[in-house]
């Protein structure tokens, strides 16, 4: 096991307890800010946070929290079904290639526009916290900082944690720890990264 492997295994292990934190549960110590969280990993790590997303969802339901897992991916082929656009979307891109279908789903999947479909889906006056993962699939489509800035106003007071497959500085998310991001966003680490740290 290497020793960014190793790493993020120690981290993953600290995800559930802070998840089942007062301060995470109800927004203790967060100086007024939103309770919008952010784990970050490795992006070639994808597989290993995946099974352990699947694993924490069972806990957390046999434990009786209210909270729904959201997979961004499948929230934009949610979206693009509802509108009847799946196939078509399918035809585009195998015809005139990736560009093509990002120019003509621009629209259809608007940050504000997935973000209301977002926040219809989870309900937050019903959820105790919301998980978010699947960016890395969902990407250029949705970006981490413009989904999180376009859900503030949506979700209220209900903490959501972002998985996110890249690097957080604590002001910028940096999408596959390769692609620069010139957006300020303000979220809290859910388990701070010590190997960054030093």
């Amino acid at each position: 096991m290497s020793r960014s492997q190793y790493n993020l295994q120690q981290r993953l292990v600290q995800v559930q307890p802070a998840i089942e934190s007062e301060r995470f549960l109800h927004s203790e110590r967060l100086g007024g800010e939103l309770a919008f969280w952010v784990f970050d990993y490795p992006p070639e790590y994808e597989i290993e946070v995946r099974t352990y997303l699947n694993d924490l969802t069972l806990r957390l339901q046999r434990k009786r929290y209210q909270f729904i897992h959201l997979n961004l991916f499948e929230v934009l082929i949610e979206m693009i079904e509802e509108r009847g656009l799946l196939d078509r979307s399918y035809k585009l891109e195998k015809q005139k290639g990736t560009a093509a279908l990002k120019k003509a789903l621009k629209a259809p999947l608007d940050q504000e526009r997935v973000a209301e479909f977002i926040s219809n889906k989870v309900q937050a006056d019903q959820q105790q916290f919301v998980l978010m993962s699947g960016l890395g699939s969902a990407w250029p489509l949705v970006r981490g900082h413009a989904i999180l800035n376009a859900l503030h106003s949506r979700l209220g007071g209900t903490p959501l944690v972002l998985f996110f497959p890249g690097s957080y500085s604590g002001t910028e998310l940096k999408t596959f720890g390769m692609i620069e991001s010139s957006n300020y966003y303000r979220a809290f680490d859910l388990v701070p990264d010590e190997e960054k740290e030093k």
